[in-house]
This record gives C-alpha cells, sequence and structure tokens, in this order.
C-alpha cells in the first residue's frame, strides 16, 4: 500500500459521530474518518465504544482508509492512569492515530500509535508547529484562521503533515485559546463540554452604557467553505483536508463527504503527481450539494486575507436557500414572487419575523402557486423573505443507501500446467492469484466462449472490486463452465481481499528528537497545562514558568477569555485602519446579564474578550 509519509498523497478526512456515520463516510469517499473514543474526545456528546472503533477500522482498512480518534481534551491527574490505559486499548481496536490536545499524555508510556497534534494546540506559527513535529507528532491541525502566505510558511519549514479545516462551523476564538464558556457555566471547551456563548444574541455598547448595535449574533460566524480554494492549499502544502461536523447528521456526512471526493477527484485527474490517499473510485445515487445541509452561510475566512461579512449576526441557525418574497398570506397558504426551484410537499420553509427571530415552518402541499403550511405561522406577512431549510426530495434520497465504492482490479486468466490461473492487480498494486485444475477443452464457439468467459469474470457486483480491465490469454479460445469461472472469481477475490488486508500498515509513531526546545520560556493559563505530567512535559523542554491552566480555577481577576481574529469594530465599520480618525477605544458586549470588555490589539489585527470566572 502507498506509504504514509509520501507528500503527494491527498487525504479527505470526514467527521464519524459513531460507526454507522464512520461507514457512511468511507463508503462516500473519505480517505480518513475521525471519531471520538470512549472517553476525552472534546465533544462529549460524541463518544464511541472500542467495539465500534474497531469495526469501523476493519471496514476502512479494506479500501487502506484509515480511522483517528479524537482524544483531544485536556486532563486531570487522576485521569492520567485512565487516559493511559485507554490509548492502549484504542490502539488495539485497530485506529491508527490518536489526535491529541494534552502535552501530558507524551510523558506516558503510550502505545506505538501515530499522534496528530488538535487544533486545540493553536497551531498557528513554523515555530510551533516544528516543535510538535520534533516532538513526535506526524500530523498537525493547522489553526483555521490561517492565511495562504502563513501556510506556505510552516510548510516551508516543517516536514509534517499538514491538515486544515475545509468546512463546517468555525469557533470564533483562536482554537484552545476560548475559555468563556468555563469563565461563565464552569463547562470547559477543552474538556469537550462548550456551552456555545459565542451562539447567542448580545448588545454592543459603549463603556459609557450607549448602545451601538442591540440583540445580535456579533460574535457568531459563518461556516468554512474551501471548495474554490484547495487547489490553492495544496499549492501551500495542506495534505489533509478536514471536514468538521462529529454532531452533524449522517445526511450531512454523506453530503459534504461526496462534494469533496468530487472535487479533489477532478484535481486527481488533472495532476498525476498527486494521489488519493486510499483506494476505490465512488458513484452516487444523488448529487452533492453542499448548500442542502446544515450551514450559516460560507465564507473562505482568512485564507486570502481579512474581508468583510464572515459573520452571521442575523441567527445562528441554518437558513437555507433563499426562495424569493411573500406576495399573498392567506389563512393556510402563502404565494411567492421570485421562487426559482421545485418544492415539494413536507419541504421546510423558514422566514424571519418583525422582531428579527427566525422561524420555521412545514410546507403541506404544493398546489401551483399556492403552498399550503402545515400551520398558521403569526408574523408572516407579505415581503417576508422566504427560505428553504430542508428539501423533502433531497433527503429522501440521502435516507437510501447513496453511494458505491469500488476498488478497481484488472483480471488476467490464463492456461497454467494445472489448469487455469486467474490473477488480480488492483489499483494500488496489491495482488492475488488462483489455480483451478481442471481439462482443457476447446471451445466450439471460439467468440461467445470468450465472452461468456469475459461476462462471468466481471460479475463482482456483491464484492468491493469492478473490473478495469478483463484480459484472457490462451493458446486457442476454451470451454470453460460458468460454474468454474465462478469458482475462480470468488476465490480470487478472497485471496485479493486478504492480500490487502496483510498489506495494510499502520502509520507508525513518528520518533521524537532529543533537545526539542519549546519556542517560548513562559506559559500563562492560556497553555493548557491542567496537570502535572503536562507540566513535566514542559520543563523538559525548556519552559520555565508554568501557570496551571484556566479550567484550575486560579485566574480570579479579569482575564483574556477569547482572543479572536474576527473583530466586531471591523465588522461595525468602526475599524481605525478602515475609518481615519478613529481610535480603537475598548467596547462592552452586553450577553444576557453579563457584559465582556472589548479589547482591540490593531497591531496583529485582534480582538479580545475580557472578563473574570463567575463566582
Amino acid at each position: 500500500m502507498q506509504d504514509h509519509t509520501q507528500t503527494n498523497r491527498l487525504e479527505l478526512l470526514a467527521p464519524a459521530r459513531n460507526l454507522a456515520y464512520g461507514i457512511e463516510a468511507i463508503n462516500h469517499g473519505a480517505d480518513a474518518v475521525y471519531m471520538g473514543g470512549p472517553a476525552f474526545g472534546a465533544r462529549s456528546a460524541a463518544g464511541n465504544s472500542l467495539e465500534d472503533i474497531e469495526a469501523l477500522a476493519r471496514h476502512a482498512h479494506r479500501f487502506g482508509a484509515q480511522v483517528f480518534v479524537a482524544f483531544n481534551t485536556l486532563l486531570h491527574d487522576h485521569e492520567l492512569e485512565q487516559a493511559r490505559r485507554l490509548t492502549h486499548q484504542i490502539y488495539e481496536a485497530g485506529a491508527d492515530a490518536l489526535i491529541v490536545q494534552d502535552m501530558g499524555l507524551l510523558a506516558l508510556d503510550l502505545p506505538p500509535i501515530a499522534l496528530h497534534a488538535s487544533t486545540q494546540t493553536d497551531n498557528r506559527t513554523p515555530e510551533k508547529v516544528k516543535f510538535l513535529q520534533d516532538v513526535g507528532f506526524s500530523q498537525v491541525v493547522l489553526a483555521r484562521e490561517l492565511s495562504l502566505e502563513q501556510i506556505r510558511a510552516i510548510s516551508a519549514q516543517t516536514q509534517v503533515q499538514l491538515e486544515f479545516f475545509i468546512h463546517g462551523a468555525l469557533c470564533v476564538s483562536y482554537s484552545g485559546q476560548c475559555n468563556i464558556s468555563h469563565a461563565r457555566t464552569g463547562r470547559s471547551a477543552n474538556r469537550g463540554e462548550c456551552a456555545q456563548l459565542c451562539r447567542l444574541p448580545c448588545s454592543l455598547q459603549t463603556p459609557g452604557g450607549e448602545v451601538l448595535v442591540e440583540n445580535s449574533h456579533l460574535l457568531s460566524l459563518k461556516d468554512m467553505d474551501q471548495s474554490a480554494n484547495l487547489e490553492a492549499l495544496i499549492a501551500a502544502g495542506i495534505r489533509s483536508f478536514k471536514i468538521e461536523g462529529r454532531l452533524k447528521g449522517v445526511d450531512y456526512v454523506k453530503n459534504v463527504t461526496a462534494w469533496y471526493r468530487q472535487k479533489l477527484d477532478a484535481i486527481l485527474e488533472r495532476r498525476p503527481d498527486l494521489v488519493a490517499a486510499s483506494a476505490g473510485r465512488c458513484s452516487y445515487g444523488f448529487t452533492p450539494d453542499p448548500k442542502k445541509s446544515f450551514n450559516r452561510g460560507s465564507t473562505d475566512y482568512f485564507l486570502h486575507g481579512r474581508k468583510p461579512d464572515i459573520d452571521s449576526p442575523r441567527s445562528p441557525k441554518y437558513l437555507g436557500e433563499p426562495l424569493g418574497r411573500v406576495s399573498r398570506v392567506t389563512r393556510d397558504c402563502i404565494e411567492i414572487d421570485g421562487k426559482q426551484v421545485t418544492l415539494n410537499n413536507g419541504d421546510g420553509l423558514g422566514f424571519f419575523k418583525p422582531g428579527g427571530e427566525l422561524v420555521g415552518m412545514r410546507l403541506n402541499k404544493v398546489e401551483g402557486k399556492q403552498l399550503l403550511l402545515s400551520e398558521r405561522m403569526p408574523g408572516l406577512k407579505v415581503g417576508a423573505e422566504i427560505f428553504r431549510n430542508h428539501d423533502q426530495a433531497f433527503s429522501k434520497l440521502l435516507e437510501k443507501p447513496s453511494a458505491d465504492r469500488r476498488i478497481r482490479v484488472d483480471m488476467h486468466l490464463s492456461e497454467c500446467d494445472e489448469g487455469l490461473r486467474l490473477a488480480l492487480v488492483d489499483e494500488q498494486g496489491i495482488s492475488a492469484t488462483v489455480t483451478f485444475p481442471c481439462d482443457k477443452l476447446p471451445a466450439d464457439n471460439p467468440a461467445r466462449a470468450l465472452q461468456q468467459a469475459r461476462d462471468q469474470l466481471g460479475k463482482l457486483g456483491n464484492t468491493l472490486f469492478e473490473a478495469r480491465q478483463i484480459e484472457l490469454v490462451f493458446t486457442s479460445p476454451l470451454f470453460i463452465a460458468a460454474s468454474v469461472l465462478n469458482g475462480l472469481r470468488r476465490d480470487a477475490i478472497a485471496a485479493l481481499e486478504a492480500a490487502r488486508l496483510a498489506a495494510y500498515r499502520r502509520p507508525e509513531r513518528r520518533i521524537p528528537l532529543r533537545g526539542a526546545t519549546y519556542p517560548q520560556h513562559r506559559l500563562s493559563y492560556l497553555g493548557n497545562v491542567l496537570n502535572s505530567a503536562a507540566e513535566q512535559f514542559f520543563r523538559d523542554h525548556g519552559v520555565g514558568r508554568i501557570a496551571p491552566a484556566f479550567e484550575a480555577n486560579k485566574e480570579l481577576g479579569e482575564v483574556v477569555l477569547m482572543t479572536t481574529k474576527h473583530c466586531i469594530r471591523y465588522s461595525q465599520h468602526l475599524c481605525p485602519k478602515e475609518v481615519p480618525g478613529l481610535k480603537a477605544e475598548p467596547l462592552e458586549l452586553k450577553m444576557g446579564k453579563d457584559s465582556f470588555r472589548l479589547r482591540f490589539d490593531c497591531h496583529r489585527c485582534e480582538m479580545q474578550v475580557m472578563g473574570s470566572l463567575k463566582g
């Protein structure tokens, strides 16, 4: 199989909430999937048993695909031994890598499993990524906020495989640097329990109390969509393309995975210097369209530098496709002007009430221009913009088996001393050969005999494979019974599957270099050191002063709860760089009864949300 260290491999990495979703991700074209394990997976609602990890690994490995287990929460001292034991159990279950945030794990007796540095380790600089490479990580998930220029700089100074989010929800804070949830609710994002306060409505005001923006989702961002930038990311050095969504539904996993599989396959067709990271081509029973799955609008974020409209202030919910505006309202139906799409019974629609609340409704029946609703909708008036947030026909397609993934194989049937030999070679060069002792009888009808042999050998419908080429080599055409051909085919396919599994090699743990020094000599609470093993790790790598993580509840005064590249001043047209004469004076966010001071670092083009632990 492919060498896992090859730099020309492109990996499509999809989320898996559970075993069933993971199987669908593989079937729809993922080269790798990531899922939570029994504990410590940064999504408390998306854990999985060791048995399910093992089952998913078996399915993935048939295609040469991989399974990564998210192990990316901060650990307390009393959890270290449980975590250590669990890493060995995950390895024994067949997982290919652990996604890690807590550096304390590296001080433990781990199995020889590959380590990936979670985006929660705040990977923004070449120095940080090189350090992670040097201490044993083989793959690093870069910060979502990076530009192409920054990615190129990291790639030029490191050899580790670089992973980047290409689709899905965006955290407004630098990942791993958000403490607002723990500060206000005691639920730590770094422990997999984020309360998502950034999606709540809030108001922007001056320190004196003047309200500038009222009841708006000012910290809520649109979703990432890098569909148009895949080749630019490849050129910058990205080799693993990650879809966010371990809490999303299976329709999202199917649709978005298929969308990016087709995008990457089109690139691979044009670029013989690049190869897919696993085997098999997919065909689909639907036309992938990410706009039909949950999203908050799309942005490519800071990949090409700062730009407006990266936020989603109207609502953190899924708006859907814009249909037009209401032209007529009766007791139980509406009509829409400008509607360009076909609507179906059961579609979901949405609109904003005059006060700004997004409301959903079900379309019961379509009768010409009239759309009969499931119930009366107070606040729905002529002129309201209507969106479709559920396409019933599309969803029905995704409820069925919607993808077929096949590994291409060349088949070579020939004579041998004992009788017949069938040799198979798949698209990755893995081969198997079987023989069948039999008498070699000349065919009465040579053309029909050759065609029958091709037809029978090509019947691979209930296997992983599809015939790319069938070659028959005889001194003269032979009569071969259909039962003989079927038996040869079955035995050869079984032998090839066994050969593929025997050839599969999990990526090896990168050997750490001695003397690697951490880029900083001091760590504040933002260093996320929550246990003694992590503290010892950083001391061993040259860090002298180490403050405990925010979750230790030692930071009692006002501190930075978030550092964000998203700037509310910029989004509200109050940026001093854009509007001459303005000063970046502090502002405040009012979120329910809580107030947070905003501080602006115009040199770095960053915003800080300030606050303190709630007693």
